[in-house]
């Protein structure tokens, strides 16, 4: 209760209002993001703040934890576990458009900011970018990833021994990996003094076990490279940077161990047609000079087809003419975004004489009017 009781209303962390919208709470948590990750912010207090941030967005994006925070506080988000709190959460943008993707050693950054591997006895998880066409977004449905990782070798079952037995346990450390060696010394008024030493057992290497005879496909590491082909369930709608979890998909554990969960970064591939802002698409359109004064009817791609969009009389240079409902679905609602076409107006460079005396003659109609 007390470590609650400490905890800061997650509105007041990302300094937005309890109104804000979820552009609002994205954009307040990238900026804190980046100025308090510790990779950039060497202050004592940066990696406290960074997981207060963290936690503060993870509930605030997502509707069903704000509706349980608004309501009743902390206890509303109290039972939560930390794979429950942040799963589906915008982990890309926090740490692959920000840049902080692995720790050392191939380390996620969720395990190295949020306590380690969240099961214990099982390997570390692995992260993965996956990008999405447009259209599956839009429709939901599955995608394949392509994931090389290591995993338990499949001769030896991950032992790393020719007879695929656990290795002996080395006699000299007794499976410890280490020695701890007392020593002696002269100190203050030549008062013998007792200290311990820990040592890596020179006979196993560190490892606590001795492999004799090493297995022949993996050469004693328990491990061999294989490239996976998964199939990932897309949700429609779903967010640049959000986060996927495939379960036991990660890096392989110790020998018996299960191994870490796959966490499969989406993002929208490029398109030609389209660029996206969240649930919008935009794209521009040009018209002629004359057009724009008189009106028109264009053909414009959507993601459904072609539809005929009619530009009004008199529609001015970056006008935007928005199309209801022809954007790409909202995650875990009925609504759709629209398809916004941002016009250009094309005014030509070199005009023929004919068009030349035609605008000459509109010219001197419009100045006397």
């Amino acid at each position: 209760m007390t470590a609650r009781m400490a905890e800061r209303d997650y509105y007041k962390v990302l300094g937005v209002p309890r109104d804000a919208d979820r552009k609002a709470i994205k954009d307040a948590y990238h900026r804190l993001a980046m100025q308090w990750h510790p990779d950039r912010n060497s202050s004592p207090e940066a990696e406290g703040r960074f997981k207060e941030i963290a936690k503060a967005y993870a509930v605030l994006s997502d509707p069903k934890k704000r509706a349980s925070y608004d309501a009743h506080g902390f206890e509303g988000v109290a039972h939560f576990s930390p794979d429950e709190l942040y799963r589906g959460v915008d982990l890309g943008s926090l740490f692959g458009d920000l840049g902080f993707g692995f720790g050392p050693g191939g380390q996620s950054i969720f395990d190295r900011f949020f306590g380690g591997p969240r099961a214990p006895g099982r390997g570390a998880d692995l992260q993965v970018r996956l990008d999405v066409p447009l259209e599956r977004i839009a429709t939901g449905g599955k995608e394949t990833v392509h994931v090389s990782r290591p995993v338990a070798c499949g001769k030896c079952h991950g032992h790393g021994t020719r007879s695929g037995q656990p290795p002996p346990v080395c006699e000299a450390c007794g499976g410890t990996g280490h020695k701890v060696v007392t020593r002696q010394a002269d100190g203050k008024d030549h008062r013998e003094i007792h200290f311990q030493q820990i040592l890596r057992c020179t006979k196993c290497d560190g490892a606590g076990t001795i492999i004799d005879k090493s297995c022949t496909k993996c050469g004693g590491t328990g491990q061999v490279e294989k490239v996976e082909t998964l199939k990932v369930k897309i949700p429609a709608g779903i967010e640049d940077g959000m986060v996927l979890r495939v379960a036991g998909h990660g890096l392989p554990g110790a020998a018996g161990e299960a191994p870490g969960d796959l966490h499969v970064a989406v993002f929208t591939s490029p398109d030609a047609r389209f660029q996206r802002r969240d649930a919008d698409l935009w794209r521009g359109i040009t018209i002629d000079v004359a057009d724009a004064v008189l009106g028109t009817q264009v053909q414009v791609p959507t993601l459904s087809g072609e539809v005929e969009v009619k530009v009004p009389a008199g529609t001015q240079p970056n006008e935007v003419l928005r199309l209801r409902g022809q954007g790409l679905p909202r995650l875990g609602t009925a609504d759709r975004g629209d398809l916004k076409l941002r016009v250009q107006v094309h005014v030509p460079t070199e005009p023929s004489a004919d068009e030349r005396n035609l605008y000459e003659r509109l010219q001197g109609l419009r100045r006397r009017t």
